[in-house]
């Protein structure tokens, strides 16, 4: 097992926000199951945590029944100045990132912005998102 310190652990974090703005923006839901944790928690600014992959999804699928977010939505999201800590165990960490929530098309616009304040575990299958709060700027 890598040590706590090691830059590929940064590096698959890094990558694992990143592929999850993807997969919000333009994958198919059942795209996040892979990336959670099996108790993972989402709490965002409006509304009760999800806990769970299937709550979690549940949850996506509603904003894209409704149009606010998903493929065909006309927005994305943007994430900027991240940072990264691997705890000293090694076996999870926490990041702090900047979101942009952006309508896209010829006149595009910042809709939202806010922090995502993140906690990773560390798994057989790699790091997992074990909690991710979004609030709101």
């Amino acid at each position: 097992m890598p040590q706590a310190n090691d830059p590929g652990d940064e590096l698959a974090i890094r990558n694992l926000i990143a592929r999850m703005a993807h997969v919000v923006d333009r994958g198919a839901v059942e795209d996040y199951a892979p990336m959670l944790a099996p108790d993972a928690r989402w709490i965002m600014p409006t509304g009760d945590p999800a806990v769970g992959p299937e709550a979690i999804m549940q949850g996506v699928r509603a904003r894209r029944t409704a149009g606010s977010a998903g493929p065909g939505s006309g927005t994305r999201h943007v994430i900027t100045t991240v940072t990264v800590d691997v705890d000293g165990s090694g076996d999870s960490a926490h990041a702090w990132s900047y979101w942009l929530y952006l309508s896209t098309g010829s006149d595009p616009k910042i809709l939202m912005n806010g922090l995502y304040t993140d906690t990773f575990r560390r798994t057989a299958d790699g790091w997992l998102f074990a909690e991710r709060i979004s609030s709101l700027d």
